[in-house]
């Protein structure tokens, strides 16, 4: 049995009251990092798409650096979207949060809309599954983040919500599922369930071949259209994060991999997910008596997704942002269970336990999307503080044909106006195979010609004891989280 589509439709006052919500929600923490140091973003990645739409709206050229084309950005379609903001002349911000709104508005109606058709007892006088998205801080958080996160989540989300439901066209799912791709690469791990899903669900193996050939069908046009575009710019099928990250983070699959499934597993419940775990369980075992092949496929590609970052990129940092896009639909699973067993109550002790239940949700989301804010505010800090202050500097200080090494090329390349060697590898990929090898980085700055050397201290510590300071940021913010200050060092070429 599968999730019958079931007909209460979002009404314009609670569309229109979504909207206000992410407003506000977001209008918020953007208030706080205002007041607490200044805006901006709380990535320097961020500054990598910004410097791609850039030289793509005002040069015509897809590059990071001007007239060296490359695939540095995970994400060409974020990179467009930004990229109309400049068009328009609203960019770096102002059209950068208005997507960050504009996207948790839609994942709001998304998740409010799911919940009604999952749960057809469910009818709200307020719309309590798309308010919870509005105020859930990792969300918020994404969404003035600058990033393509909540771009891929909303994918991700209207993906797995369509396979749960009876009635799926295969054709817009392959579709769904290519266009992912062109946000992050990892969107090709939707075809499992959709795949899942067409092997289970459909009843004959007539049904099975067409739908196959519809996904395929779909699928196949965007997917090729995106190797097309990674070929031609670096020769290779995938864009250069997709190697430079793995390489990087190599080190830290020496951790135990029922450690690094844990540590994977617990983002997600940092916040009102905790309190809506029992709720997607519930959701879970209902979907098993009822043979809901769309929606058990679904939570099998999220336990699949978590193991597979735990497996090959095993890093938590930064509220683990690569896990994100996998956080609205299990919030989803949760509210569609908590709905299940409110409205289902029965008994006196029933009852309790549900207004206890819901009272803590509210309770958790208001604390968390409170915290989330300072936490924001925090990291636009370190940010704008460090990265970004590097960037003017250098802009002002170091004469403009100086080759300029640096680890963190998103606020360099967008201020600086210097040539770059990028350690990350990002738009540097000859620096992979020896990216965590100091003494064959400084080989291969020397081999270069580099001149600085741009970098915290401890990433490097090899590279940078000998060498002489020029700049350092002083930022008081960075300090506070145990590490030292970023600095421009004369880079020594013995």
């Amino acid at each position: 049995m599968e999730v019958r589509l079931n007909k209460s439709p979002l009404n314009y006052r609670d569309v229109l009251a979504l909207l206000g919500l992410s407003i506000l929600s977001v209008g918020a923490y953007l208030f706080v990092s205002h007041f607490y140091y200044r805006l901006g973003f709380p990535l320097d990645d961020s500054w990598i798409h910004q410097t791609y739409a850039r030289n793509l709206a005002l040069r015509g050229e897809w590059a990071f650096l001007p007239g060296q084309p490359s695939n540095g950005s995970t994400a060409p379609l974020w990179s467009f979207l930004l990229a109309i903001g400049y068009w328009l002349r609203l960019a770096p911000y102002v059209w950068t949060y208005a997507l960050g709104v504009v996207i948790l508005w839609i994942l709001a109606v998304l998740a409010e809309t799911a919940v009604r058709r999952f749960v057809p007892v469910y009818r709200p006088r307020f719309p309590w599954a798309g308010i919870l998205m509005t105020l859930e801080w990792h969300l918020v958080w994404a969404a003035g983040s600058g990033m393509e996160t909540l771009l891929h989540a909303t994918l991700v989300t209207l993906v797995l919500v369509r396979l749960a439901f009876e009635r799926r066209n295969y054709f817009c799912l392959g579709l769904l599922i290519g266009l992912s791709m062109w946000v992050r690469p990892d969107g090709i791990t939707l075809l499992g369930p959709a795949v899942a899903t067409i092997l289970l669900a459909e009843t004959s193996f007539k049904h099975r071949m067409r739908a196959l050939v519809n996904l395929c069908l779909g699928f196949c046009g965007l997917f090729a259209l995106y190797l097309l575009f990674n070929l031609v710019l670096s020769g290779l099928p995938w864009p250069n994060t997709f190697y430079a990250k793995q390489a990087e983070y190599a080190v830290l699959q020496q951790i135990p991999l029922l450690k690094r499934l844990a540590l994977e597993a617990v983002q997600p419940l940092v916040g009102v997910g905790i309190a809506l775990l029992p709720g997607a369980l519930i959701t879970a075992v209902t979907a098993i008596r009822r043979r809901a092949w769309g929606l058990l496929t679904g939570m099998a590609w999220f336990l699949g997704y978590a193991s597979l970052y735990a497996w090959r990129l095993p890093v938590t940092y930064q509220h683990g942002r690569y896990i994100m896009p996998a956080m609205p639909v299990f919030f989803i699973w949760g509210l569609a269970g908590l709905a299940i067993f409110v409205l289902c109550t029965s008994s006196r002790w029933q009852w309790v336990l549900s207004t206890f239940w819901k009272l803590s949700t509210g309770l958790i989301l208001l604390v968390f999307w409170g915290r989330g804010g300072l936490a924001y505010a925090q990291d636009v800090a370190v940010i704008e503080s460090e990265m970004v202050t590097v960037a003017h500097w250098v802009s002002a200080n170091l004469p403009a044909n100086a080759l300029v090494a640096t680890h963190d090329i998103g606020a360099m390349g967008y201020f600086s106006g210097h040539n770059l060697v990028d350690l990350a590898g990002l738009v540097s990929p000859d620096v992979v195979p020896f990216i965590r090898d100091e003494s064959g980085l400084r080989k291969y700055l020397n081999e270069r010609g580099v001149e600085y050397l741009v970098t915290f201290p401890d990433w490097y510590p090899s590279l940078t004891r000998d060498l002489q300071p020029v700049f350092q940021t002083g930022s008081p913010y960075t300090p506070t989280l145990g590490e030292e200050n970023m600095v421009v060092y004369r880079w020594s070429n013995p």
